[in-house]
């Protein structure tokens, strides 16, 4: 696959707590420059940038992010506040806490209840893959496969580990076959990226690899 044709699959990304509205406008104008999936950037500038891009180019954002700890309400008004700014997609941080207690019920609610708050919007839930054991992904799969997720997501790129080939190979076979796959963190080239594409990703997440094709 050539680099153009991965760069169709990365959400170009910006989600440095000290990113300024010039280097969002940057993010945006590099994504339409170079044909990406979509600019992930902070909620705080998806008004802005859906103003600024029109309909040429689909803006995503985090929710519950990095940690995921705040409550499933607090959650959902943040999931529809973005989507009123003009948010395409919504990336969501799940309760890690719930989730090591083996609350996948409670995880399952949460997720439902801010997928049903996206309004038709594509919602990727991130699980922070390299705090879990091998167990405890397998019951996510199942968690992300019964929720009516769009994507599974390997990480925040926050945490102590990023996307690994190795865990988009778990996701994929475990997750249900409408479920797609998000790896992101720590993706800094194109053979990264192109070795978790052959793994099983149909999505990256990058602040890198836009740059190195400039």
């Amino acid at each position: 696959m050539d680099h153009k044709e991965i760069l169709r699959r990365v959400d170009h990304t910006i989600l440095t707590p000290t990113a300024t509205w010039e280097q969002i406008k940057t993010t945006c104008d590099e994504g339409k420059q170079f044909g990406t999936a979509s600019v992930c950037i902070p909620p705080r500038y998806v008004k802005r940038a859906n103003d600024y891009v029109g309909n040429s180019l689909k803006i995503c954002t985090v929710i519950g992010f990095p940690n995921g700890y705040a409550t499933p309400e607090v959650k959902v008004f943040e999931a529809e506040d973005a989507i009123r700014d003009g948010a395409d997609e919504i990336d969501m941080v799940i309760n890690q806490g719930l989730a090591k207690e083996g609350d996948w019920e409670g995880v399952l609610a949460e997720i439902r209840a801010v997928k049903e708050s996206c309004m038709g919007r594509i919602l990727k839930v991130i699980i922070e893959a390299c705090n879990f054991t091998y167990e405890e992904k397998l019951s996510l799969c199942r968690v992300v496969s019964m929720s009516g997720a769009d994507f599974i997501k390997t990480s925040t790129g926050f945490a102590a580990g990023g996307a690994t080939a190795e865990d988009v190979k778990l996701l994929r076979e475990h997750v249900s076959p409408d479920v797609r796959v998000k790896a992101a963190g720590g993706i800094r080239t194109f053979e990264q990226a192109q070795a978790l594409l052959d793994a099983g990703a149909d999505r990256i997440g990058s602040s890198s690899l836009v740059r190195l094709l400039k």
